[in-house]
């Protein structure tokens, strides 16, 4: 019975093993690192805890200085929102070229209130 277990996680490794390669991931060239800054448009300063989502998968959030890296986005045009307490989102596209560094820098605005 022991055996029989182990031959079927083998077998089942194997498969999940053989899935992760089967073209469908673009190959390691095909990827570029994105680094950047976000600030406050007013003042010019950081934006530490800033969340940066990329194609609604890869996230990274803003370190004390207000920088951040996310270091494999596939290549082309890739759809980014950039979210910060206290500040209106920002939404955008880039395109990135492949395994050309691409840096973003984002300047933050409050958002905007309407009068009653």
């Amino acid at each position: 019975m022991r055996r029989l277990a182990a031959a079927l996680a083998t077998v089942v490794l194997t498969v999940m093993l053989a899935g992760c390669d089967n073209g469908d991931l673009p190959p390691a060239t095909q990827f570029t690192p994105l680094h950047g800054t976000v600030t406050d448009s007013t003042t010019n300063k950081p934006i530490a805890g800033a969340t940066i989502i990329v194609d609604t998968v890869l996230t990274a959030v803003t370190d004390a200085n207000g920088t951040f890296l996310i270091a494999k986005v596939p290549s082309g045009i890739v759809d980014y929102v950039v979210k910060a307490n206290g500040y209106a989102d920002i939404s955008a596209s880039v395109n990135v070229e492949p395994g050309k560094q691409y840096e973003l820098s984002v300047a933050m605005q409050p958002p905007t209130t309407q009068a009653p």
